[in-house]
């Protein structure tokens, strides 16, 4: 019975190493590499979520200073006299909806609050406004975008007003934005399957409604709005009234104080945790299973072996040795595991490289546009815009969204230029255009505003691409873009070899309301504003052109002293 027990003792202690010192190692590996890499996924999933916000947040701000420069255009370039007129405001009215189809009406008031001249769908001429909450804003601001409300009308909207002061008197314009074009806007965001975005005012009221519940006007009691109104972007787990726990992240929008929320539900933006977490316990089943099964055979045979050591002790060594072998395998599981992530990496890649080939699929017209691709690419497309337009935006986009700064700034045109030509760059590809672009080494800085200055490019440019398509509707189009020094100046030369304009046409190119263009599609505005744009910076702009042998416009601007 003591020899049993001790061959008994000897097995379990043989068996107890044998699991316990390759699952240490093993264990810390696997261990390490899984919240290594849990923390990974949790920062790139955050990351992705404030880069969304960012680039929403940045096209919203856009949208409003877009809307709000309209307004400031017309209020400077009319009198209230000719605003009064209902033709004549009809007239803008329709100008503006060419330019924007987000406005429902237009309005003008006095100063006393009585609403004088008004076009849309509503009976509100004759209406006093001398105590709405939005009038007294902009008296005292001079522009103002308010929260929604229900007005007169008694239907949810939010209005747009700006105040000119002419003559000792002020006088106010307002335009209503179409509010269910707006609420698509915001709500243009595709995360996953659950990720949603929306607006709240500072009392948490909804300015926009949310698709998974939450109606305009209704008050959301999901979390507690900050009180510090700054830009950054703040990131947190939440649970909604549902029970539902969501991934926020918010940012206070700087145009109004407007809170803009994008969440996620948590499961779905971690998702990629479940994977982790699958492959983890089906590495920690299988090679545990190998260990544990190994560890029993190995100490069976150990112990076999031992029983028979007296007789077989010519056969000790290859025993060790064959115990050494079964732990250099160990070894080399617990190494698999360790190397299990570099395969995982390459499947990210391989996901994003797979994205690479459906957008190129789509432009080569190999996959057909439907309404669930246009949802695939619906946030690709407005990060591309925001990069395009205010560094177009990032930036263009960006610089859409800075488009609201009009403080003039020092630029350096040799760099800015070909983010406004990547712009129109796909327009032009598509028409078969050429666009070819020269620039001097040391290109002297100027002074002026990103966003003027790209709304005077990108009218020059699909300017000349329209008239390349009708002399050249099959490819062979060209246009030239050339920057250079000139003595005091920084020359800008926009050359086409489109239809070009016929000398009785030249005499009025800069007056306002004249195009060439057919009914419906151009404004006449265009040319008069960029126009003023440049004379308001100081420089010049000409035109030189022969029918058939295409358009050259020249901007001359003021270089920067160093």
């Amino acid at each position: 019975m003591s020899k049993i027990n001790n061959e008994t003792y000897l097995k379990r202690i043989i068996l107890i190493f044998m699991i316990v010192i390759p699952c240490i190692p093993f264990i810390l590996v696997v261990g390490i590499g899984y919240f290594s890499f849990i923390r990974s996924i949790e920062v790139n999933a955050i990351s992705n979520m404030k880069r969304i916000v960012e680039d929403h947040n940045h096209m919203i701000q856009s949208f409003l200073n877009e809307r709000k420069a309209d307004l400031d255009f017309v209020v400077n370039a009319f009198a209230y006299t000719d605003l009064i007129q209902s033709e004549k405001l009809e007239t803008i009215f329709t100008i503006l909806q060419k330019e924007s189809n987000t406005f429902i009406d237009i309005g003008i008031f006095d100063e006393s609050g009585d609403h004088k001249a008004y076009h849309g769908p509503y009976r509100l001429t004759g209406k006093n406004y001398i105590d709405a909450p939005w009038f007294k804003e902009v008296v005292k601001e001079g522009c103002y975008i308010s929260d929604i409300f229900l007005g007169f009308r008694r239907i949810p909207h939010f209005i747009i007003a700006v105040a000119k002061k002419e003559a000792e008197k002020t006088w106010i314009i307002r335009a209503t934005i179409d509010t269910w074009l707006f609420n698509n806007l915001v709500k243009n965001v595709r995360i996953g399957k659950t990720g949603e975005s929306y607006i709240l005012n500072a009392d948490g009221i909804f300015q926009t409604d949310r698709r998974s519940g939450g109606n305009l006007m209704d008050k959301d009691n999901s979390f507690s709005i900050p009180t510090n109104k700054n830009q950054e972007i703040n990131t947190f787990l939440n649970t909604d009234p549902s029970g539902e726990i969501y991934l926020y992240a918010i940012s206070w929008l700087k145009v109004k104080d407007w809170l803009l929320v994008v969440r996620q539900e948590k499961n779905d933006a971690f998702k990629e945790l479940r994977k982790v977490v699958y492959i983890s316990v089906l590495i920690v089943v299988f090679f545990g299973a190998v260990i544990i099964l190994s560890a029993f055979y190995i100490s069976d045979r150990i112990v076999r072996k031992l029983k028979k050591s007296e007789f077989e002790k010519d056969h000790l060594e290859e025993q060790l040795i064959w115990a050494s072998r079964l732990s250099e395998i160990g070894e080399m599981a617990t190494g698999f595991a360790h190397e299990i992530n570099n395969p995982l990496q390459v499947i990210k890649n391989e996901k994003s490289l797979a994205e690479i080939f459906l957008s190129e699929l789509v432009e080569k017209g190999q996959i057909k546009d439907s309404n669930n691709l246009e949802d695939i690419f619906a946030s690709l497309r407005q990060i591309d815009t925001q990069i395009n337009r205010c560094a177009q935006i990032t930036q263009s986009i960006l610089n859409f969204g800075r488009q609201g700064n009009t403080i003039p700034s020092s630029m350096n045109l040799k760099e800015f230029i070909p983010e406004v030509i990547q712009i129109v760059e796909n327009k032009a590809n598509v028409s078969g255009i050429q666009i070819i672009y020269d620039s001097g080494d040391d290109i002297a800085a100027i002074k002026g505003t990103p966003g003027e200055l790209q709304q005077v490019f990108l009218n020059l440019f699909n300017n000349a691409i329209d008239a390349i398509v009708t002399t050249h509707p099959d490819g062979g189009g060209r246009l030239h873009l050339i920057v250079e020094n000139s003595g005091k100046y920084v020359s800008i030369k926009v050359i086409d070899n489109g239809s070009g304009i016929s000398e009785e046409n030249m005499k009025k190119i800069f007056s306002p309301f004249f195009t060439t263009k057919p009914v419906g599609k151009g404004t006449g505005l265009g040319l008069s504003v960029c126009y003023g744009i440049i004379d308001s910076m100081g420089g010049k702009m000409t035109v030189e052109s022969k029918i058939a042998n295409g358009t050259t416009f020249t901007i001359l601007l003021p270089a920067e002293n160093k």
